[in-house]
């Protein structure tokens, strides 16, 4: 069997708000997040498991209210008055604060924020008592910070997530093998990402469609 070379080819992340599949796992965060009126002292915190949306959705909040997108880990002291000026952003993987040695700032970040009366949303895989922080004055901050959760995704929420993925990678599939895959594979988001990599990569190398034979082989190498 002839192998192709598999080129690193940039796989397109569709981010806009069309590109979200609304369902029961996501929709009270979605909600939450359009109306950033009603946050509590201005912030919000996203929380839900790896490659459950959350970037996404940030994403799509950013947009709408022009705010600058930051990782956790990058935050310095620098940051707080530029952000609060702008009086939206966005903190992504928040539980890497600590580590990073941001607390201060993400304290000083909170508290600017919110004496400009803008609005902060963090994202993170846990709640804060998980975070390892050591600044009492930032813990009381975010341990008093509004939480809505990504819940675990249903059927129809990994179908549409597979789908997407699929189609960034412009890589077709067969309809059927969708709701195959979903039945048998681990119920994850970071799975479907990693599935839909290994399986996109294999019906590369190999020059032929994706079938349901191969996405068992695949799903064998998974277990």
């Amino acid at each position: 069997m002839t192998r192709q070379m598999i080129l690193d080819l940039p796989v397109r992340q569709a981010r806009g708000r069309d590109d979200f599949f609304v369902s029961p796992a996501n929709a009270l965060a979605l909600a939450t997040l359009d109306a950033p009126a009603g946050w509590p002292a201005g912030r919000m915190l996203l929380t839900g498991p790896e490659g459950a949306g959350k970037s996404h959705l940030a994403a799509i909040w950013a947009e709408a209210q022009e705010a600058p997108v930051l990782a956790a880990r990058d935050l310095t002291d620098a940051d707080a008055p530029r952000l609060a000026r702008v009086r939206a952003a966005v903190i992504e993987d928040a539980q890497q604060t600590a580590a990073a040695g941001a607390e201060e700032a993400l304290f000083h970040l909170c508290n600017l924020m919110q004496a400009e009366g803008g609005r902060l949303l963090l994202t993170a895989l846990a709640p804060p008592r998980d975070w390892g922080l050591r600044l009492p004055d930032l813990l009381s901050r975010m341990e008093a910070t509004a939480l809505v959760r990504i819940a675990a995704p249903d059927d129809a929420l990994l179908s549409a997530v597979l789908v997407k993925l699929f189609n960034d990678r412009q890589t077709k599939v067969p309809h059927s093998l969708i709701p195959w895959l979903v039945t048998r594979m681990d119920r994850s988001l970071g799975t479907a990402r990693r599935l839909v990599a290994a399986l996109d990569a294999r019906a590369v190398a190999e020059g032929r469609p994706l079938t349901r034979a191969m996405a068992a082989e695949v799903l064998d190498s998974f277990a």
